[in-house]
């Protein structure tokens, strides 16, 4: 299929369904209404709770669900072809994955702003609630300590990203400054930003910063423990000191980065030679995994992700201004980000057939290049790898624009850092939240600074469990997809449980997406746990286990309460 034609369609199936089916939602379904008090006006203080505007939230409740999520999924998934990776991402987003966010969103604002693990225990029960909060406490661990990696690992490939990374914390800092304090205006201040941001690129072009070992400790390690330390300042922080005003220049940076990428697709098309070399459909690629259920586990962000329930329910909803807003940020995010998984696709299944350098040094293109880095399920899973495949995919598509090529990938490398950071931070944040949440009776794990350290401390002792590389995380990272997909089948259920309380037939709308995700990834936990088994992994063996347990749990607590349809008395009302 011509790319510019199947871009142009993803485009506009996003845009259609999003004004059509999210507008039917925010006024059938939840009904919002701005005459509800929401919790950032009701519990105002100025560090969480605080009343921002909806440009201002989308930014960062997008560049925190993204990270490198709709990245690293479909840039290994597309293994199974490009035409199931590229239905899911569409699918999913759309009926299943922006109703989940959006529903994860409004739910937490009707109950003062309370995370969804808190929220479980008001409409399913008490046991629930303490079993909801055991995988989300390790959604999180693991969150924490593999995208401290993430970062890690992209500042050791591409050592050019690492100054205009740190150099966008001063910048947003100085920008939310003159915003917030001094009143400044801030589509002004944006772009202004977002114009220093790539004045740094071009220098960090020239200055490539490569971390050396210290004290024994390699680069990643002491990446890594850099990183922690700065999670844990940015997450203690007031949302308008960092948070916010960095999540917008993201946000700015997101829209330039798929600004070039589009123009990329079409500059490449009109030179010729462009096409997708991706195989259609490739049902059993070597070494991989049945396509289903894994395909649905592997592109997670980008399609669905139970993660974003956690911002929905944690940052996001303390911060929207108004109820109508909602739509934007919760429905409108995840369109945003299946936007950028569908670009994803195009660039790791089409724009690496333009140039590919294979290890042994020869420029392939076309099938032999795609051939060169997918030629096995093992070849292609590495971290390194599938952050590779779309940083040349999308370097190759910029080119294309006259851009230099060393620029491109610079451009790229700072846009995956950039995303993670952000996703690391809030991760932190909402791990503050829970551990505050789930023992808040003693009033130490209520104060901030504690309850941060808790959250640094334990990925930290994950993140350099099997030395000083700081690699701890990849030990629990095969459990991260099913546990993921698994809370976002979880999510689906409260809401479900949640409308059907309110009466009417609504709840399908979150409830068929729901039974799918709970087949899928139960499915996804018992095929793991068989492999585990096989592999005589007694780590992944238990704690796998345990998650299937609490996942069986839920779902059969969450049945319980579907079936008594019980009202329950909300904060703010329709």
């Amino acid at each position: 299929m011509d790319v510019v034609l199947l871009m142009i369609v993803i485009f506009l199936a996003f845009f259609i369904v999003y004004k059509l089916y999210g507008t039917f939602i925010a006024k059938k379904i939840y009904k919002l209404r701005d005459e509800n008090i929401t919790p950032s006006k009701e519990f105002e203080d100025g560090i969480d709770y605080v009343p921002t505007k909806k440009e201002i939230i989308f930014g960062h409740h997008f560049t925190s669900i993204a990270g490198t999520g709709p990245i690293v999924g479909p840039a290994i998934a597309i293994i199974w072809g490009w035409v199931p990776a590229l239905i899911w991402i569409v699918v999913g987003t759309l009926v299943m994955g922006a109703v989940h966010d959006f529903g994860s969103l409004v739910l937490s604002m009707r109950n003062q702003g309370k995370s969804i693990s808190e929220i479980t225990g008001k409409y399913i029960s008490r046991r629930a609630r303490t079993a909801f909060f055991g995988i989300v406490f390790i959604e999180l661990l693991i969150v924490i300590a593999i995208f401290g990696l993430v970062m890690a690992v992209v500042f050791h490939m591409y050592p050019q990203s690492v100054f205009p990374v740190w150099f966008e914390i001063p910048l947003a800092i100085w920008m939310g400054y003159m915003v917030y304090k001094k009143k400044g205006n801030l589509f002004l201040y944006s772009i202004f930003a977002i114009v220093i941001m790539y004045i740094t690129i071009g220098i960090g072009t020239m200055w490539a910063i490569n971390m050396p070992a210290i004290g024994g400790i390699p680069a990643t390690g002491v990446w890594t423990i850099i990183l922690l330390i700065y999670a844990y300042i940015a997450s203690i922080l007031p949302v308008t000191t960092l948070l916010q005003p960095r999540d917008y220049i993201n946000s700015h940076e997101l829209f330039v980065a798929m600004g070039l990428l589009v123009l990329g697709v079409i500059a490449s098309a009109f030179k010729g030679g462009f096409h997708i070399v991706a195989p259609a459909v490739n049902a059993s690629p070597a070494g991989a995994p049945p396509v289903i259920p894994f395909l649905f586990i592997t592109i997670a962000c980008g399609a669905i992700s139970g993660f974003h329930s956690l911002v929905s329910s944690g940052t996001s909803s303390k911060q929207v201004m108004k109820e109508s807003d909602t739509q934007l940020v919760g429905y409108g995010s995840m369109v945003m980000e299946g936007v950028l998984a569908s670009m994803v696709v195009i660039a790791v299944s089409a724009g690496i057939g333009l140039a590919y350098k294979t290890s042994g040094g020869t420029v392939v293109s076309g099938v032999q290049a795609w051939t060169a880095h997918y030629s096995s399920w093992a070849a292609a899973a590495g971290l390194g790898s599938k952050v590779a495949a779309f940083v040349i995919g999308s370097a190759n598509m910029i080119h294309s624009l006259g851009i230099p090529q060393n620029f491109a990938i610079v451009i790229m490398g700072v846009f995956v850092v950039s995303f993670a950071g952000t996703t690391l931070d809030t991760a932190t944040r909402i791990q503050r939240y829970i551990v505050s949440e789930l023992f808040g009776k003693a009033p130490v794990f209520r104060n901030r600074y504690f309850a941060t350290a808790i959250a640094v401390v334990t990925a930290g002792l994950l993140a350099f469990a099997t030395g000083a590389s700081g690699k701890g995380a990849l030990k629990l990272w095969p459990l991260f997809g099913a546990t993921n997909q698994t809370l976002a089948a979880l999510a689906l259920l409260l809401i479900t449980v949640w409308l059907k309380q309110k009466g009417g037939m609504r709840y399908l709308i979150a409830g068929l997406p729901c039974i799918f995700m709970a087949i899928m990834t139960t499915w996804a936990l018992i095929i793991n746990q068989s492999n585990f088994i096989s592999a005589h992994n007694p780590l992944l063996i238990i704690i796998n286990i345990i998650i299937l347990a609490l996942n069986l749990w839920i779902i059969v607590e969450g049945l319980m309460a579907f079936a008594k349809g019980k009202k329950k008395v909300e904060v703010a009302t329709e």
